[in-house]
């Protein structure tokens, strides 16, 4: 398909929505400078801890997902994540805090979690053995994953009261398992220490000063280790939900260059029962929420520790399992190219899906490990997004989402546009900021007041040969007009497995680069333009 106008007439029909408005919008993509870079593996999926047995709502999704038993010699999986050429991929969640490592002189059997009345979130301490652990690192190898892993960070505490747990961190365990991992040359990248026992804490919860305390211990360990080995793990911490006072006296007591980068997590939609889950995902007013927490961290950061960065270290909208026909169908893809577009405008390193698979919200179905829709939304944002980030204007309703980055690793611009909108299509031109002139009344994608009277003339900045150039066009939409439907559509067609269980090519349509961009109803695109001038990009 070389023209749009085909393709605009393939999507509607598709789509089973017809357009009942045609708003026209100007974006200008600002790219003269970088506001904001991601690193190299922005995009990032967790494999969790939890047993078959953990529920939810009268669901138990789970089944064997679980770093201990996950069938990690299944074909599907391999190749889901070689797909990515480089994967980050974060061990870690609620049990971590409860897994002992099955080391030289554990001292007690080396046995699964299993549910224990009383136990923490309902469930015993749990045992990663060493032969588990060589299989799994022989597994990330094969397939190029870059590993970040969440270590225990409860050991050796003690419940004092309520949710609060005091005393100093036993690192025996921890330093031994390290230890082993380093002597086998395993690759970790990043250890991340602990999960959700900060501010209030999630089941446990461990005061400030004391964690700081603990960092520092945790770091001396590593540098020490790190002399056998010929790279240098970085340190995370502390895998919880933003709390500004309780975070800036972590950075405060850890000190300069102990930490790395500050992790959080996100869970902004509500629970899996809330019958306005849908609704929520394609409210603007609603997703923009969520930035307030983006914008204090990365204040939080700079102010009290600037050697540090923000990462996003968990992230599945829906908390306990995700949300059931939501987080695993096309809806969800709203909300989660919105956030990964949001996190990186504010200084996001780094952002962890929950999960890559397990729950309601893996990028792959439990039992078969099939994608579901986010996976192919994920791979499309780390292959065409790169990691510089540009400010993006227009004078749009609040239903068009716009983000831009500068095409990954090769020239030009990537946008990301999302329609949230039931019954509005958007003609967009697209413009440099170069040769726009600024008047007042341009909606700014920060919410400030910009400029209005745009010439629909220029847009698009280039040579003149730009005539004959192409742009290419990634158009996302669901099939029959189901939103809660587990197959995605890319420019028309399904996005299927193949015979042999591969993942299918992601093949853009090719439109003339001076030709208006149509986003139809409830739809997604990716448009990468492929010669835009942007100096930041240079």
């Amino acid at each position: 398909m070389g023209f749009w106008l085909p393709l605009l007439l393939i999507l509607a029909s598709g789509y089973g929505i017809q357009a009942q408005v045609s708003t026209n919008v100007s974006i200008i993509v600002k790219g003269t400078a970088a506001v904001a870079e991601t690193n190299d593996h922005f995009v990032c999926a967790t494999i969790d801890w939890w047993p078959p047995e953990k529920c939810n709502y009268n669901q138990c999704p789970w089944g064997q997902s679980s770093i201990l038993n996950l069938d990690i010699n299944h074909p599907f999986l391999a190749e889901a994540i070689q797909a990515f050429n480089t994967l980050r991929i974060r061990v870690g969640g609620s049990l971590q805090d409860q897994v002992v490592y099955g080391v030289r002189d554990l001292g007690s059997q080396c046995l699964p979690f299993k549910k224990m009345v009383g136990g923490l979130f309902g469930f015993s301490k749990g045992c990663l053995s060493m032969d588990r652990w060589d299989e799994i690192n022989a597994f990330f190898n094969k397939t190029g994953a870059i590993v970040t892993f969440g270590i225990n960070a409860l050991s050796g505490r003690h419940h004092v009261r309520n949710h609060i747990w005091a005393g100093d961190w036993n690192s025996s365990n921890a330093r031994d398992f390290v230890e082993y991992t380093i002597s086998k040359g395993y690759k970790v990248d990043s250890w991340e220490f602990g999960n959700e026992l900060s501010g209030r804490g999630i089941g446990a919860r461990v005061e400030a000063e004391q964690y700081g305390k603990d960092l520092v211990h945790f770091k001396a360990i590593l540098d020490e280790l790190s002399e056998k080995s010929q790279t240098r793990s970085l340190l995370l911490a502390p895998g919880g939900f933003f709390d500004k006072q309780w975070y800036s006296k972590l950075l405060r007591i850890s000190g300069s260059g102990v930490v790395n980068a500050m992790t959080h997590h996100i869970y902004n939609l509500g629970p899996g029962t809330d019958p306005h889950l849908t609704r929520k995902i394609l409210d603007p007013q609603y997703l923009n929420r969520i930035s307030d927490t983006y914008k204090d961290l990365e204040h939080t950061i700079e102010s009290q520790g600037p050697w540090a960065s923000a990462w996003v270290g968990e992230a599945g909208g829906v908390p306990n399992n995700g949300g059931h026909l939501v987080s695993n169908t096309f809806i969800n893809s709203f909300w989660y190219l919105d956030q990964l577009g949001m996190a990186s405008k504010y200084k996001t390193k780094a952002y962890c899906r929950q999960t890559l698979i397990g729950g309601h919200y893996g990028l792959l179905d439990s039992d078969t490990f099939i994608p579901n829709p986010d996976y192919y939304s994920a791979l499309l944002f780390h292959r065409l997004m790169g990691k510089k980030v540009l400010s993006v204007d227009f004078n749009g309703s609040p239903h068009l989402r716009a983000y831009a980055h500068c095409r990954k690793q090769k020239e030009g611009v990537a946008l990301l546009l999302i329609n949230l909108s039931n019954n509005t299509e958007f003609k967009i031109m697209v413009k440099n900021e170069i040769n726009v002139n600024l008047n007042a009344g341009v909606h700014n994608d920060k919410g400030y007041s910009f400029t209005d009277g745009l010439k629909w003339a220029v847009s698009w900045i280039g040579t003149a040969s730009d005539g004959a150039q192409k742009r290419e066009e990634y158009h996302l939409t669901t099939e029959s007009g189901n939103l809660q439907s587990k197959t995605m559509l890319l420019n028309g067609t399904p996005l299927e497995l193949t015979e042999n269980g591969g993942i299918p090519p992601l093949t853009p349509s090719l439109v003339p680069v001076s030709s208006p961009i149509f986003i139809a109803p409830l739809s997604i695109a990716f448009i990468v333009l492929p010669n835009f001038e942007a100096q930041a990009c240079v």
